[in-house]
This record gives C-alpha cells, structure tokens and sequence, in this order.
C-alpha cells in the first residue's frame, strides 16, 4: 500500500536518514498502558534500550511484547525527536483493561476516482516540501485546515470543489472500502466539504477505523470542524468528543497524542460535563502521559490533568516551568480519592 499524509513524510525523512547511512538512534523509550505487568518485564522483551538504533522489524518487537503473560496486544512507534534521536513509544493493552476498540476492517471492494488520488497525492508531495521549509501553520478557521505554504494551500482550495462533487463516494469509502488508502484520503477530503454539519458523524465514525492513518485524518477533519462550531455558534454544528476521550487510552501514541493536543485546545473554557468524563474514562492514561519524558509530547496530558483537578491556569504554567509535574498530579489524585 502506497504511504499517505504523515506517513508518507515520515518515509521521505527516514529515507533522507537511510541515505546518509544513518539508522535513526534511540533517544527515550516510554511504556504506557501498564498496571500489572512490570515494567521490566517489557523492557527486556522489547530487547532495545536509549542508545541503540531503531530494530528493522516493528512486527518482531511486538510479537515478543505479545508474547508476555497478561498483555493482550502492543504497538511500537518511533517519533521524532529528542536531541536529534527518536523516541521509542511502546503501548501495552493488559488483559481485563479499560481499551480503545476498534472497528471491524470493512471489506467492500470499493474505490475514488483517480482524480480524487491524483489531488491527494500532489497535496501530500507539496506537504513534504512546506514541512522542509517549516510553512505548516494551518488556518483552521474555515472548518478545514488551510497551511501557509501556498502551493500546499491551492491544492487544499481545489479539495473543497472535490468534495462537494464527489461527497457520497467519499461516505460510501470512508465507512465500507476494503482499500485503507482510499479510507485514508477520504477522511481527509471529506472534512472539506461545505456543509461541515453534514460530514460530522462520518468523521466521528471514522475515528475508530483499524487502520492508524485513516483516523489521524479524520481527527484532524474533526478538529477543524470543532474550531469552526466554536468560531461560528449560529451554524449550530454538534462536535462530541467521546472518541477523543477513548483515544487516551489507545495502544497508539498517535492516537493518545493527537487526542490530547485536541482536547487542550478544547477544554480552555473548562466545560464541567468535558472534564468528568475525561476523570471518569482516562484519568490514569493522562497521568502517566504526563510523564513523559519528551516535554512536548507531556505538555497537552499534563495541561488536562491540571484543569481536571482544578488547579488555575497560571498555577498549571507555573508548576511545568519549575520542573514540578508531581504536585499537580497529586492534586488530581487527591480528587479522585474524595
């Protein structure tokens, strides 16, 4: 299967490091997702540690993880990057603990128009050159992401013409294509659609498609959306954000990550009924995403766990600032206790 979006930017920058007869170095490697498997245990069945180059086999690490009593499933990703080395994150699904489900893989022979892949993939090769010149700030104000680099954006524009014209293939693909390609570019075309209320629930829905790229697409759609609902109350567009709370809980760092970085733009207003689900379904994910030891990467989880406990916003700078992320968490802690 041919890579799209990230995935794809992701491949032309690991090719950039192959070539220079590099493998990628491992800077950090963080484990979430236990309760009762000790953490030893993963670290010696993942057999790499800070220091050595990323393994060639991805599928190799997770059948050993796979392999340890308790643990149901894992997934390993690689992101960038501290001090110019990867960090390694490894998730870990125990047996009888709270899990993000997936849905089935849908299996209908069901395919776009060439002229929608054709688009998506000059969007995608225009994406690599805005990211090289560091042009991907987005403007999100329209319900869809519009990125600074202007060839990028010209092909973006066209998306909104294409997915008015060919909205219910891009429906029928995102919900029923066997082809995580298409699935793929349609989460991603769909959002640009003119009537965001209409797209809301297929993007919802494709939050929890099997394949990782398909719902990295469709939450960003989703963000998008959410931005323009709260920009434009009169348009009366319902985003809910419960596949956003199941996501911390996700095997994926992609999916955790994604979701905190939206629900910290999403919960500045500190909207109670937000906030309690979040302590009710993912206190102990954000808690342990909070630590991370990539700062950027912690920065979105430990905001959450802040406003969860109610600590004041200055308060919540103050204490990353200082280095000092344990008093906050105990101060969600001691929530959650009374």
């Amino acid at each position: 299967m041919r890579p799209t979006g990230l995935r794809q930017i992701l491949a032309w920058l690991a090719a950039a490091v192959a070539a220079a007869g590099q493998t990628p170095q491992i800077g950090i490697i963080d484990v979430f997702g236990l309760k009762k498997v000790p953490a030893a245990k993963v670290r010696a069945a993942l057999g790499v540690k800070p220091g050595d180059r990323i393994p060639p086999s991805k599928g190799d690490l997770e059948e050993r993880l796979e392999a340890i009593p308790g643990v149901v499933r894992a997934n390993v990703e690689a992101a960038c990057c501290e001090d110019g080395k990867a960090i390694l994150y490894v998730g870990i699904e125990e047996k009888g603990a709270t899990a993000f489900e997936l849905r089935d893989p849908p299996n209908e022979p069901l395919g776009l128009p060439p002229a929608l892949h054709h688009a998506y993939h000059h969007f995608v090769e225009a994406l690599g050159q805005a990211v090289r010149k560091g042009e991907i700030r987005e403007d999100l104000s329209k319900g869809h992401s519009l990125i600074e680099n202007a060839e990028a954006r010209q092909i973006q524009e066209l998306f909104v013409e294409l997915a008015e014209k060919h909205l219910a293939e891009l429906r029928r693909v995102l919900r029923s294509s066997v082809d995580e390609e298409a699935r793929a570019i349609a989460a991603y075309l769909i959002g640009y659609a003119p009537d965001k209320a209409s797209v809301v629930a297929d993007l919802q829905y494709a939050m929890r498609d099997p394949d990782p790229t398909v719902r990295a697409n469709a939450m960003r759609a989703l963000i998008a959306v959410a931005t323009y609902a709260q920009l434009n109350p009169e348009a009366e567009i319902r985003v809910q954000f419960t596949w956003f709370v199941e996501m911390l809980n996700s095997i994926y760092w992609t999916d955790r990550h994604g979701a905190a970085v939206a629900l910290a733009t999403f919960t500045e207003k500190r909207d109670p009924a937000l906030l309690a689900h979040l302590r009710e379904r993912a206190a102990a994910s954000l808690i342990e995403m909070a630590r991370w030891r990539h700062l950027p990467h912690a920065l979105p989880a430990f905001i959450l766990v802040g406003r969860m406990a109610g600590v004041e916003e200055k308060d919540i700078q103050d204490a990353w600032n200082r280095g000092d992320r344990e008093s906050v968490i105990s101060k969600l802690r001691a929530t959650g206790r009374r």
